[in-house]
């Protein structure tokens, strides 16, 4: 499984994540999260970063034209819409980008079935609690487009093997306080997904 370390806020942070093996970092562009950045900050870390590195922007209730300014300036390669948005938004944006469905049952994690897309389990806040989402609803499912997010960790990332994920999303998992990384929560979290 492919992983990204979410609600990255410092450059050391970022570089640990890529040392231990991440294949994408995200950074949140919400200022109500804990774990937001500046795009000034985002943009002082990411041109320091190694190639080969996915940089995910996280969005909330944000139009097309803010997200691809804000992606274009800082550097990010793919963005991510924590939110529900409307068809015209997504055919309107130039930068890449996952959708990520908060799901409230089983059916919901069948939208854009067809598409590469984040699943994460609904919580009022946007960006996740750290919530897990019920596992049982992946049973029979193709995953292989699916990234999963929400209530991950070192423990329990090993487990979800057998379902095929494409990739992992993880933040206050791999967590000392806040938007600091714990170097051996994210060492093992990578190692354990792969």
């Amino acid at each position: 499984m492919r992983t990204k370390i979410c609600g990255i806020t410092s450059y050391e942070d970022a570089m640990l994540a890529i040392d231990a093996g991440a294949d994408a970092l995200g950074f949140v562009f919400y200022d109500k999260s804990p774990r937001y950045v500046t795009p000034k900050q985002a943009k002082a870390m990411i041109e320091k970063l190694p190639p080969f590195v996915e940089k995910v922007a996280l969005f909330v209730n944000e139009d097309a034209d803010t997200i691809d300014t804000i992606c274009q300036s800082v550097g990010a390669t793919l963005a991510q819409l924590h939110f529900e948005a409307s068809e015209e938004l997504y055919q309107s944006l130039q930068i890449p980008h996952i959708k990520v469905i908060r799901a409230k049952s089983a059916e919901d994690i069948l939208r854009f079935e067809h598409e590469y897309r984040l699943v994460d389990a609904y919580c009022e806040a946007y960006g996740g609690a750290g919530k897990r989402i019920n596992l049982e609803w992946f049973e029979g499912v193709d995953c292989s487009k699916i990234i999963l997010a929400g209530g991950l960790d070192s423990e329990n990332v090993a487990s979800l093997q057998a379902y095929g994920f494409y990739g992992v999303d993880v933040s206050s998992g791999v967590e000392a306080s806040y938007g600091v990384k714990d170097a051996t929560k994210v060492k093992n979290f990578i190692r354990n997904a792969h």
